[in-house]
């Protein structure tokens, strides 16, 4: 039944944007008037991030949300078999520099990302960059079959994915010369047996995910924020930035409070590009070591 379920979305997943745009817009149409998937939830979301707007203006961002994630599956989908040329061409790529930069200084790399559509777009960087080896970084799967196809999707491209609980033994184990780079998606929500650390995120006590920091003090590495727009419906810009430490070294939680404050910032500018209907708040009150 899987594999023929999968054979079913790789045929759609041929079709042309512009058709799956408007499978995307009727989907929009059934959940934002008819079904109100977390639609509760979003607005909940939003309210306590963005105490000084209006009920309106909460409402507007809620709407264009909803129809942002409708066409952040439909794109998901084309991602399936979206070729490299026509990826190029919907995500423009900016201050790649900064990769040919870690590799003349002999660092491998941490891509910082948040949800901010599209994420899943990123997979052709790795044709463009000068590191050898580019590694994704995702979650496991319940199922075995879909963690198969999944993953084989985030490989096109050269790519070379790594679960989450992998990544961290695998940046150690590799040799740190410029010839890799991690990308991770790291406004993540920990396990709630994970959750050490939290901070103040769009005016909410957070939890954070902080694998990645313990990187940041042990090893010598580069660290890059990725920071994406929406250009229009179908093309991308994602603009890279480096976060330096404020001294010779990150010291504790530095990258993840930069990477937290880049991201905030990208939100604020279009609140309506960032994936509202995640449960980012849940675990709140499991943190035990608080920084406003």
């Amino acid at each position: 039944m899987n594999q023929f379920l999968f054979g079913i979305l790789l045929l759609i997943s041929r079709l042309p944007l512009r058709i799956l745009y408007f499978f995307s817009d009727v989907m929009f149409f059934v959940n934002y008037y008819i079904v109100g998937y977390r639609k509760k939830e979003v607005l909940e979301n939003l309210r306590n991030s963005f105490p000084e707007k209006s009920d309106k203006e909460i409402k507007d961002i809620s709407k264009k949300f909803f129809s942002n994630f409708c066409d952040y599956l439909a794109e998901m989908l084309k991602g399936f078999t979206i070729s490299e040329t026509e990826s190029r061409v919907r995500m423009q790529h900016l201050n790649q520099y900064l990769f040919q930069q870690a590799k003349d200084e002999g660092k491998n790399i941490i891509m910082l990302s948040g949800h901010v559509f599209n994420w899943e777009w990123f997979n052709a960087l790795a044709t463009l960059i000068p590191q050898k080896d580019c590694h994704p970084v995702y979650r496991k799967m319940s199922s075995p079959f879909w963690e198969e196809k999944i993953k084989l999707i985030r490989n096109r491209f050269n790519n070379k994915s790594l679960e989450a609980t992998e990544v961290i033994k695998h940046i150690f184990r590799n040799q740190n010369n410029g010839n890799s780079a991690y990308m991770f998606v790291a406004d993540q929500t920990p396990n709630v047996h994970s959750v050490n650390y939290g901070l103040k995120f769009l005016n909410q006590k957070t939890p954070a995910f902080i694998g990645y920091d313990k990187l940041s003090t042990r090893m010598d590495m580069v660290f890059i924020y990725c920071e994406m727009k929406k250009v229009k419906r179908g093309f991308y810009q994602v603009n890279y930035h480096r976060i330096y430490p404020d001294g010779e070294k990150f010291v504790e939680h530095e990258v993840v409070k930069k990477f937290h404050k880049l991201l905030e910032n990208t939100i604020r500018k279009n609140p309506d590009n960032w994936l509202w209907s995640h449960r980012r708040w849940k675990y709140k009150d499991a943190i035990k070591t608080y920084e406003e």
